[in-house]
């Protein structure tokens, strides 16, 4: 598309001044909505078998992502031929919508509130609305480190990402990867459920974070002196810690994250009430607090700024 450049730029500004529109639909849930129907659907079609998982696997896959390409590529080209300005219009606020940087800041800080102003049981609910894994137990460093580690980890997923795939193909390959990285948070388990029905899904999710993930970690490293942090330690700690977790991508991020607080994050973590052995990122150079998380957001929102600049200069420098 001509103007996505621009698109994108005015979608990031719209998402840093007015934040999750929750009054509207958001088209994440619909997604959501869809990979819960068809896997309903195709699991009562196809046997019950390690293959027929796989099978009906990767037919989820196939559909979601027709489905999430192709209608707002269809939608996009039909608004962009009526009328250039209604195209700008729609693909900024999908560009808008599709943007996690003011809602991630906004429920990370609400852990962060709570830790200071409220009760440990009450931050213990605020990091679960943002993060996969059982919180009833944890204890104050671990509600920290937990939403220390998802501000990281989504730094890439919900925002990086999403700017680096609308740079290179408009919102119709963003809706693209949001629907790839909606799958992969809902199959991708490795439980009995998804072990070979969220595969892949899963490993899709693996190949479309490759990239964005790496980048997204450097770019980090650039931005912690303009947030106030550890740039030299970031890179250290990235260099040893980058593959410390069973995925591929995850600790790419976390690993920047931890240098650049000079703390530890990661460790053992309890999922759906199996505890699960994962080695430690960083080093525990000083205790976690709650400020941590403050902390971890104006990386977020640097590296944010620095790459929404880098990505419209290189889209507009190629289309000229």
């Amino acid at each position: 598309m001509k103007y996505t450049a621009f698109a994108l730029l005015a979608g990031f500004l719209l998402d840093l001044i007015f934040g999750d529109p929750r009054r509207l639909y958001h088209p994440v849930c619909a997604i959501g909505n869809l990979i819960a129907a068809l896997e309903k659907g195709i699991r009562g079609i196809l046997p019950r078998s390690q293959k027929g998982e796989l099978w009906g696997g990767f037919f989820e896959v196939l559909i979601v992502c027709m489905v999430c390409g192709g209608i707002p590529l269809a939608v996009l080209s039909g608004v962009y031929r009526i009328s250039t300005a209604a195209g700008f219009v729609l693909e900024s606020f999908w560009c808008y919508q599709l943007l996690a940087t003011n809602s991630l800041k906004k429920e990370s800080m609400r852990v962060c509130d709570r830790l200071k102003n409220g009760t440990l049981e009450e931050a213990r609910y605020a990091v679960s609305m943002i993060v996969g894994r059982d919180t009833k137990a944890l204890s104050k460093e671990g509600v920290i480190r937990a939403a220390v580690e998802t501000v990281a980890e989504n730094t890439s997923d919900g925002v990086i990402a999403p700017m680096l795939y609308m740079a290179i193909g408009g919102v119709p390959l963003m809706f693209l990867y949001k629907g790839i990285n909606t799958m992969d948070s809902m199959l991708g388990y490795k439980n009995e459920k998804y072990l070979y029905f969220g595969r892949c899904a899963a490993r899709l999710d693996d190949v479309a974070n490759y990239i964005p993930a790496r980048l997204s970690a450097g770019l980090m490293i650039l931005a912690a002196p303009f947030a106030g942090l550890n740039a030299k330690e970031a890179a250290r700690i990235y260099r040893r810690d980058r593959r410390n977790h069973a995925s591929p991508n995850s600790a790419q991020t976390e690993a920047v994250m931890a240098g650049a607080l000079c703390v530890q994050l990661a460790g053992d973590a309890w999922y759906f009430g199996k505890l699960y052995k994962k080695p430690t990122i960083g080093d525990p150079l000083r205790a976690v607090e709650a400020e941590d998380i403050c902390r971890a957001d104006r990386l977020l929102y640097a590296v944010s700024v620095l790459a929404v600049i880098l990505f419209v200069a290189v889209r507009l420098l190629i289309l000229h």
